[in-house]
């Protein structure tokens, strides 16, 4: 989307409109919602735990279901549904042990994640706001980095942190692209 030119910003309007509003919605609540977890690490870390734990139980009750209903002599699902609802059922029970798994699944995405937005970044470095998007990837890199260093100790304040941190900053680049588009049209406009 960075690299149209005006003509294409213009006839994808309403488009772009619907993108602006959006991004600056998305990033306010995500600044918000990174705020909350710097500041209060502990409880991001456990909100986070059972949101994936009660997400990989919906998964495992509806792949049984699906398993059911579709085929139910098929071992392999019976075992995927049986798994997923078990390693759900220990993250809720045991949340600072599903802390610590979720903080290695965190710092892989976190690598993930500053690779991918190394390639936004560079992809976007003839437009003003590129160097947001560097930011951003070094700080996901430097995130993944300080986990792994100590790792599984730190835990239950870390992903809080980082969870928090990331979705600070990934609001403030939504911030920033829904204001740049609105730069972009007045320009145009004008």
């Amino acid at each position: 989307m960075w690299n149209y030119t005006s003509f294409q910003i213009s006839a994808n309007k309403e488009l772009v409109d619907h993108f602006k509003k959006y991004a600056k919605i998305s990033g306010v609540i995500f600044i918000i919602l990174g705020l909350i977890g710097i500041f209060f690490p502990a409880f991001m870390t456990i909100t986070a735990v059972l949101l994936v734990s009660y997400l990989m139980l919906f998964a495992g009750v509806s792949s049984a279901w699906f398993t059911w209903t579709t085929h139910r002599r098929d071992w392999a699902g019976w075992l995927k549904s049986l798994i997923l609802i078990f390693v759900s059922m220990l993250m809720i029970f045991y949340p600072l042990n599903g802390a610590a798994t979720l903080g290695m699944l965190l710092s892989v995405y976190f690598f993930v994640n500053a690779f991918a937005e190394f390639g936004l970044a560079f992809s976007q470095r003839p437009q003003s706001i590129w160097w947001l998007w560097l930011i951003n990837a070094v700080i996901s890199l430097g995130l993944g980095l300080i986990f792994l260093i100590g790792w599984p100790f730190t835990s239950l304040y870390l992903v809080g942190v980082f969870v928090g941190f990331s979705l600070f900053f990934d609001g403030i680049a939504l911030l920033s692209s829904g204001m740049f588009l609105d730069k972009i049209i007045q320009k145009d406009e004008s």
